[in-house]
């Protein structure tokens, strides 16, 4: 049996271009924790049914444990880790802390990342744009309605802001 061979993938994250060798089928999840040190997106199942490992490529919401690192070449992946320069991201993070929206925190990366892309396209979600925009998401906590809330008032601050998404 032979490795794959390597694979030179150029792509931007969170605003920093990057360039790593990863072979053909290694997940865009393993190069972000273990080549970039960005352990914010989490590996949960492996089978894109809990969303742990959302990310953003071009501002989609994308599963990182099964899309292959090669898919993202000459692409924009925004992980966590982006919440110091994104002021979305600052007002998810602050509102999530507001409504007390997580306990174990595990599923919360994957749940933001999503949350910031429903944001970009829709500035004042309503509460089924909300749980329509987190139905791919898996929270064992069970704070969904915290996380709803905190995704509204989110949406909210941002408004009054008038901060652009």
């Amino acid at each position: 049996m032979s490795e794959a061979a390597p694979l030179m993938v150029r792509f931007t994250v969170n605003g920093r271009s990057v360039e790593v060798d990863a072979a053909g089928d290694v997940p865009l999840l393993a190069v972000l924790r273990g080549d970039l040190g960005l352990t914010g997106s989490r590996f949960g199942c492996g089978l894109e049914q809990c969303g742990a490992c959302m990310v953003l490529v071009d501002g989609a919401p994308a599963y990182a444990c099964s899309r292959p690192a090669w898919s993202v070449a000459d692409r924009s992946v925004a992980t966590i880790e982006d919440v110091g320069r994104d002021p979305v991201l600052a007002a998810l993070k602050q509102a999530f802390l507001d409504e007390q929206a997580g306990q174990c925190g595990y599923c919360l990366s994957g749940i933001v990342m999503s949350a910031r892309a429903l944001l970009a396209r829709e500035p004042s979600p309503d509460r089924a744009a909300v749980v329509a925009a987190l139905d791919r998401h898996l929270c064992r906590c069970g704070v969904h309605n915290r996380i709803v809330r905190a995704v509204q008032r989110a949406a909210a601050h941002l408004a009054a802001e008038g901060a652009a998404a």
